[in-house]
């Protein structure tokens, strides 16, 4: 497997915006958990390199949460059961060799300063989790102000002397001071606003160069974004990844250049990232979905292909993943393409979405059997929905298809179910 050539920061930036998708109040809120923690870190003089990781750790502080009920919960000042989603994005930071140097600042990002200085941390490390810890309350409390009125200048003396009540309890003594001083300034607090605050992010991955990053370090952190999705509703559990497995593996069955196959890869993990704004009501609905429900599900492709080609080195990652509703017969969302614009990358994982979801419990449906997946593939092939020559693949291989959807690629041929 090779290399992407691709802006460490601007990939981390683009898939955050995934993050923002869940908060449906709180748009941009880790964009500003990171502006804000990053001026309170220049006024307390970190070094360039703590403040890069902090910046990092800011904007993605809320991966653990991909549920909209939890993420309504935490815009509450004080949740008892807050740190589920903490011990949640630990955990996939740690596996994430890139950033498994944040996962402790993850995991303490909602920890008490009382409770922090007692536990045997790095220095640092504390310093970024209680930083943005308060930074994180300040955005949930500048929201707040501003539904009692637009003008958040009018909320900021409330929204501190809040942050000031928990000093030495919540709070770094040294850390609230900090903040103290950068929010005597009026500018501190309208940069919160949207343009702004996309204009300080631009200018943080702006500094960090195009460079060629191994194919398992890029695809360690996509995975983050694509069990962020999956984790979104027990029916979708691992669905990212086994559609991943798949398209790869039909790359190779087809003979596609490994390139490529490592792009398959990556656009299954992230073919549903703009899944992240469907409400869970409608993802988890066990009987059909309303016409208005239904809309609600078929702009989630065009999501996932916005966020994606913001990632340069992403364009054709972008491409396959956005276009995995498309049907050959022009009858698909968002695009309504037609066989002669969708590329046989496109088209592999259009095929493998509906495989992998087939081969799962779903609240309308329990899986299919190997066979009975088939049967409906072949019917959508025959009325000009999936691509022919794929299905015709699938099921020339259809052991090896199975274990590759279902992420069973060690179980032995005869388990396979017929």
């Amino acid at each position: 497997m090779g290399t992407f050539n691709i802006n460490l920061h601007e990939l981390v930036y683009s898939l955050s915006d995934a993050l923002d998708l869940v908060g449906v109040v709180q748009i941009h809120h880790g964009k500003r958990v990171g502006f804000m923690a990053a001026e309170c870190g220049k006024q307390m003089g970190l070094d360039s390199t703590t403040l890069d990781s902090l910046f990092q750790a800011a904007i993605l502080h809320d991966c653990g949460v991909s549920n909209t009920s939890v993420h309504a919960r935490l815009a509450q000042f004080e949740w008892e059961q807050v740190h589920g989603h903490c011990e949640i994005g630990a955990g996939l930071l740690a596996i994430t060799p890139p950033l498994a140097h944040l996962s402790d600042v993850i995991l303490h990002h909602h920890t008490h300063w009382s409770t922090l200085k007692t536990l045997d941390l790095p220095d640092d490390i504390a310093l970024m989790a209680n930083l943005i810890f308060l930074v994180d309350r300040v955005d949930v409390l500048s929201l707040q102000a501003q539904v009692k009125n637009a003008n958040i200048l009018l909320g900021m003396d409330d929204v501190i002397a809040r942050i000031v009540e928990k000093r030495g309890s919540w709070f770094n003594p040294n850390i609230v001071d900090a903040f103290l001083e950068v929010a005597r300034s009026e500018s501190f607090w309208l940069s919160l606003e949207r343009e702004h605050v996309d204009g300080y992010v631009y200018e943080w991955f702006s500094h960090e160069t195009t460079r060629p990053i191994k194919f398992e370090d890029v695809k360690s952190l996509v995975k983050i974004f694509s069990h962020i999705v999956d984790a979104k509703s027990p029916f979708t559990f691992e669905h990212s990844q086994g559609v991943a497995s798949l398209s790869r593996h039909l790359g190779e069955l087809f003979e596609i250049p490994e390139h490529n196959c490592d792009m398959l890869d990556l656009a299954g993990l992230l073919h549903d990232i703009g899944k992240l704004r469907v409400p869970d009501n409608v993802l988890e609905k066990p009987g059909k979905l309303s016409n208005s429900e239904f809309r609600t599900i078929q702009r989630h492709s065009f999501d996932t292909f916005n966020i994606l080609k913001k990632i340069r080195g992403f364009g054709e990652i972008a491409q396959w993943a956005g276009q995995h509703h498309e049907r050959v017969d022009g009858g698909g969302y968002p695009y309504h393409a037609k066989e002669s614009s969708l590329s046989l990358e496109a088209r592999i994982v259009a095929v493998a979405d509906v495989f992998q979801a087939l081969a799962q419990d779903r609240p309308y449906r329990p899986a299919m059997t190997p066979s009975q997946i088939i049967e409906i593939l072949e019917a959508d092939s025959d009325a000009g929905k999936l691509d022919r020559n794929v299905i015709g693949m699938v099921k020339n291989n259809i052991e090896s298809c199975w274990k590759r959807a279902t992420l069973q690629e060690d179980v032995a041929a005869d388990a396979v179910p017929a």
